[in-house]
């Protein structure tokens, strides 16, 4: 059982049952049962044949509105469903050709359902009818200047608690009366903020090769001049089932607004695969790893440059997971495009990544398609979508990091790459190991090394472009954060 929800009147509970306690499971084969607490009984209530996420009972008890994938090839949640708890067929509530995707669900008092959606770089709040019909907005986050996290309701769904951030909010609570305008503003626990200057941040859009529209974020150097070059980081998000929102910039390993305040336009693009746009966006990364996927964001980087914004010569790129593999990609592949990318948990070789990951089948279903033993063409495309394939082509400074403990990408997918990278006499690539930590740092000492480290990184090879064949910078950097360490450490 992964999680649960009692009914109304505390006799029925919804259970989220997969067939084995395995993340695996949890991530792909989770379906609703219902418990009968005065029968003793369990039946299964959904059908759902993929990914599955929050669930919530009607008011009456008698309904159940759950958020989940379309299909089993749909990479993330993306729709609100609406089923009898008696049983029967579920009833899709999402508007046809959605932009967007539901993220969770909830009720309001009357019967209706609310759902929280991401759309684009934005998010909102809508509600429909349990037998659907047409949805309407309630919130759009565009208009409250807040990108909000899943609300606290009150009992009767009138007024909520909303924890928001923008691009000058890291988060604060919020608190929204339904109909009573925009949500009201109760904390700052940052108020140091407002005596610093932070690097103006937009939304901006720009044409693919082949004329989509792709939308992303870019953050502009403090102080920016007119006319003059900049150096520029692209942050490439993991997933790919993931996006980025008009928020604040300021993770320990996507500090937009630090890079900003050291003289970086700091680039988010939501390439295809991300999140946010609808199902269709999101399946044009199904079977085609590092195919437009990366392609948009390599069309990114020309058309920042093209518009005389950035110093084509002083470009940088980093990512952790999927955009690990994006670094790893843009190292080998695209090397022409960047001086020195940041690899954070990244992959670097399809084939063995299927055969150490701890989610096989979530890989296989929602992003390869078939079995690595389909055919031969399933090897070929996974060894030329390996950044590995093409680590002989790098001229690329390449720090790799990762997670000694990561069961998700394992950590011998950077050991790869560090050795094919070596094996061909590459002049800059540093493996940086850390002990204990898993798929992306969560212990403070972790988190701080990062942020200094590819800070290090992008400053020596993008802002200063020091030569790939010179020194690489110090290896021990425990001064840049306040530790006393003897010795200077060796390669």
């Amino acid at each position: 059982m992964a999680s649960f929800e009692f009914g109304p009147d505390g006799s029925t509970v919804a259970l989220a049952v997969c067939p084995r306690n395995l993340i695996d499971h949890i991530y792909m084969f989770q379906k609703i049962h219902i418990l009968d607490l005065d029968a003793r009984t369990v039946r299964r209530l959904t059908d759902n044949p993929g990914k599955l996420g929050n669930f919530a009972f009607s008011p009456d008890g008698k309904q159940l509105a759950y958020a989940a994938a379309l299909t089993r090839e749909d990479h993330a949640v993306s729709q609100a469903f609406v089923i009898d708890v008696a049983g029967g067929g579920a009833r899709n509530l999402t508007p046809d050709g959605f932009a967007g995707h539901v993220q969770r669900v909830g009720w309001e008092k009357n019967g209706r359902v609310l759902y929280l959606a991401a759309e684009g770089v934005w998010n909102t709040i809508s509600s429909v009818g349990s037998t659907g019909g047409d949805r309407r907005l309630i919130l759009h986050s565009r208009d409250a200047g807040i990108v909000f996290d899943g609300p606290g309701c009150s009992k009767d769904r009138s007024r909520f608690a909303l924890i928001g951030s923008s691009p000058g909010i890291p988060g604060d609570v919020f608190y929204w009366k339904k109909g009573s305008g925009l949500p009201r503003r109760l904390t700052t626990l940052n108020p140091w903020i407002a005596d610093r200057e932070l690097g103006r941040q937009e939304v901006v859009r720009y044409a693919a090769r082949d004329g989509l529209e792709i939308e992303g974020i870019l953050v502009w150097p403090v102080g920016h001049e007119e006319g003059k070059l900049y150096p520029l980081i692209v942050t490439v998000h993991g997933g790919p089932e993931a996006h980025y929102s008009n928020t604040w910039m300021g993770g320990y390993f996507n500090p937009g607004q630090v890079l900003a305040g050291k003289g970086y336009f700091a680039f988010y693009p939501n390439y295809r695969a991300s999140t946010g746009y609808g199902v269709g966006f999101a399946m044009q990364g199904y079977m085609d790893a590092a195919g437009k996927e990366f392609d948009d964001v390599a069309d990114g980087i020309d058309w920042l440059v093209s518009r005389a914004l950035v110093d084509p010569d002083r470009v940088g790129l980093g990512g952790g997971s999927y955009g690990g593999y994006a670094a790893a990609w843009f190292s080998s592949y695209y090397t022409e495009k960047v001086r020195a990318v940041c690899m954070f948990v990244g992959i670097s070789d399809l084939v063995s990544k299927r055969g150490t990951t701890d989610i096989p089948y979530e890989e296989l279903y929602v992003h390869s398609g078939k079995k690595l033993d389909a055919d031969d063409a399933q090897w070929e495309f996974s060894l030329r979508r390996s950044p590995i394939y093409w680590a002989h082509r790098s001229r690329t400074a390449v720090l790799i990091l990762g997670g000694a403990a990561d069961t998700r990408v394992h950590p011998s997918q950077s050991l790869e790459y560090y050795r094919r990278l070596k094996m061909n006499d590459h002049p800059a690539v540093r493996p940086v190991q850390y002990p204990g930590e898993g798929h992306g740092n969560r212990k403070q000492p972790g988190r701080i090394d990062v942020l200094y480290r590819h800070l290090q990184w992008y400053d020596w090879y993008v802002r200063d472009r020091s030569p790939l064949e010179g020194p690489m910078p110090p290896l021990m950097i425990h001064e840049a954060y306040g530790l006393d360490l003897p010795g200077n450490g060796a390669e």
